[in-house]
């Protein structure tokens, strides 16, 4: 986590989960914890389900530490008022952790893009007071979050300030897959004709 390699720390807490003895480092619950918050910016929604959501060793423990399942569950069922609220809350624990207060902006503002994107993944195009009563703040907020991750390259989408509408651009798998193909067919026949090159040479 000092790293800010926070996949890799999802993927070393889960393993710990099962045969974890380490009780003077850390309690099992403040494991948990770190499971849930690593995982929620580590993991994509399918994989979040079946390794945290629907986890025995996590259902057991996650209501110990507050606000920390409602936060889990509220994004992953889409619920994102609640998901807010849980996350201010899961944010002033984070402020006082020793391991993540450090990086408390960045995981803020992951958090927000995993939200963010997992929202606009319905919808082609949705508005901006929609998607702002969604999130239960204003739309002058949700405007100017998803204006500057959209610049930095952190969501595919653009926003139609005359209309008032976000409209979604997700990447073309088949698309990108033919220009990959081109660009290495182009690699391949080059290689070709450096060596008919060399061969007619010797």
């Amino acid at each position: 986590m000092y790293s800010r390699d926070f996949k890799q720390a999802s993927a070393l807490f889960q393993d710990a989960i099962a045969t974890f003895s380490a009780t003077e480092l850390f309690s099992y619950q403040q494991v948990i914890f770190y499971v849930v918050v690593t995982s929620i910016i580590a993991l994509d929604r399918v994989e979040l389900k079946a390794k945290v959501v629907d986890a025995p060793e996590i259902l057991t423990a996650i209501g110990q530490t507050p606000h920390l399942k409602e936060y889990l569950d509220s994004l992953y069922s889409c619920q994102y008022q609640v998901f807010f609220r849980a996350f201010n809350e899961i944010i002033t624990l984070i402020k006082s952790d020793p391991y993540l207060a450090a990086h408390v902006r960045y995981y803020m503002r992951e958090v927000r893009v995993v939200a963010y994107a997992q929202f606009l993944e319905s919808y082609k195009s949705v508005t901006l007071a929609s998607m702002a009563a969604a999130f239960d703040v204003s739309p002058s907020f949700i405007d100017l979050e998803l204006a500057g991750l959209i610049v930095s390259g952190r969501l595919n989408a653009k926003i139609d300030k005359v209309a008032g509408v976000i409209e979604t651009n997700r990447p073309d798998a088949k698309n990108a897959l033919y220009h990959d193909s081109i660009k290495k067919g182009d690699l391949l026949l080059n290689r070709i004709q450096k060596l008919s090159k060399v061969i007619d040479v010797e």
